[in-house]
């Protein structure tokens, strides 16, 4: 094999890990983060924003619920690992989004019809974070689960105003997402 053939195989499987680092990185995690179930509807929305961003309200607020729950019942032995764990997938679920909203954000990707839902959902889950009581078995998580939630915060607040300036000055840009949006524009399922 020459040199050059070598170069060209690297380079071409550079560029495929690449493209398929972020699906290996999430089938990597398998930590059970989300169910399929939860999954499958994430895949289900990915081609409409608006769908995709009300897909992650509804994953963590079964989350904010899990939390209430486990905080409604008796203290029992395992609770701070159950909360703990909840909390851990709380922040990875909103990381996760916090990036499909930058990603948004950067494409002038229409969400205006979901974020006024997702800023009042965010207050929600902040107090649902807040409420359980100091424990080192699950503060350094909910620091970093409230972290998260500020940025999204910051993100969806400052993209209110942002996408409501962007589209008014760009009504082709609105047309065009508005086209995108459309059931007969989505790809079907293979």
């Amino acid at each position: 094999m020459t040199l050059r053939t070598t170069v060209r195989r690297l380079a071409v499987i550079s560029c495929l890990l690449v493209v398929f680092a972020p699906p290996i990185r999430a089938l990597a995690q398998g930590d059970d983060t989300m169910s399929q179930k939860e999954i499958e509807s994430l895949r289900d929305a990915a081609y409409i924003p608006n769908d995709r961003v009300m897909t992650f309200v509804k994953i963590l607020d079964t989350r904010e619920r899990e939390i209430e729950d486990l905080l409604s019942k008796p203290r029992r032995p395992g609770f701070d690992q159950d909360m703990h764990d909840l909390i851990e997938q709380f922040s990875s679920i909103s990381g996760e989004f916090n990036d499909n909203l930058d990603e948004y954000q950067s494409k002038h990707r229409d969400i205006r019809k979901s974020l006024p839902k997702l800023v009042s959902a965010i207050e929600r889950w902040n107090t649902a974070l807040r409420a359980p009581a100091e424990d080192e078995a699950y503060n350094v998580v909910r620091k970093m689960a409230l972290d998260s939630l500020k940025d999204m915060r910051d993100t969806a607040t400052t993209m209110q105003t942002e996408q409501a300036e962007y589209f008014k000055a760009h009504p082709d840009a609105a047309k065009m997402e508005k086209e995108r949006a459309d059931p007969e524009h989505t790809p079907v399922p293979q």
